[in-house]
C-alpha cells in the first residue's frame, strides 16, 4: 500500500496534466485521474515495467478517457471551453491568435491533433509521447511538426 501512496504523489500532477490535455476540463480532467489510480492499484500485479511508470499510468488515463467518450457520444471538443487554459493562452503572445491555433488544431485529424494536444497542453516529452502510441520518439517529433505545419498552412491560407 506504501509503493501505491508513493505512486500517487510522484506521477499525480503528471497524470492529471495528460488527462486536462486530453478533455480540456479540469472536472473532467480530475475524475479520470483518480479512475486511472483506482484502476493502476487493482492491476498493479499487471504491470510488467515493460515501459515507464507514467507511461503505463497515462496508456489508463487515455483509455479512460476513451471510454467516457464512447459512453457520451455528443462528448466533442468544443471551443467554449478554451478559456479554462488561460496558461496555456498566456504563453502565446497574441490570445486572438491563441484561439485561432487551438480551433484549427480541433480540426486536424488523428494522430496529429492528438499529439499536438499532448505536447502543447500536456507539456508531455516526445518519449513519452511516442510510449503512449507504441511509436519512437522521432515519429511523435515528425508527427508534432507535421501537425504545427498543417495549422500554419491553414493560418496562412486564411489570412
Amino acid at each position: 500500500m506504501e509503493n501505491i501512496e508513493l505512486i500517487f504523489q510522484k506521477y499525480y500532477k503528471y497524470v492529471k496534466s495528460y488527462a486536462v490535455s486530453l478533455c480540456f476540463d479540469e472536472y473532467l480532467a480530475e475524475e479520470i485521474t483518480q479512475e486511472t489510480f483506482y484502476k493502476a492499484l487493482i492491476n498493479i500485479d499487471k504491470f510488467r515495467n515493460e515501459c515507464k511508470m507514467e507511461t503505463w499510468l497515462c496508456k489508463i488515463a487515455k483509455n479512460e478517457f476513451l471510454a467516457l467518450k464512447r459512453k457520451e457520444k455528443n462528448l466533442q471538443l468544443k471551443q467554449e471551453i478554451i478559456p479554462n487554459f488561460d496558461d496555456f493562452v498566456v504563453r502565446l503572445e497574441n490570445r486572438e491568435q491563441a484561439k485561432i491555433v487551438l480551433e484549427y488544431a480541433t480540426e486536424l485529424e488523428s494522430p496529429y491533433k492528438d499529439v499536438f494536444y499532448m505536447r502543447t497542453m500536456g507539456e508531455l516529452s516526445y518519449s513519452v509521447i511516442g510510449e503512449i502510441f507504441s511509436k519512437s520518439e522521432n515519429w511523435a517529433r515528425v508527427t508534432y511538426y507535421r501537425a504545427r505545419q498543417k495549422i500554419a498552412e491553414r493560418m496562412n491560407n486564411n489570412e
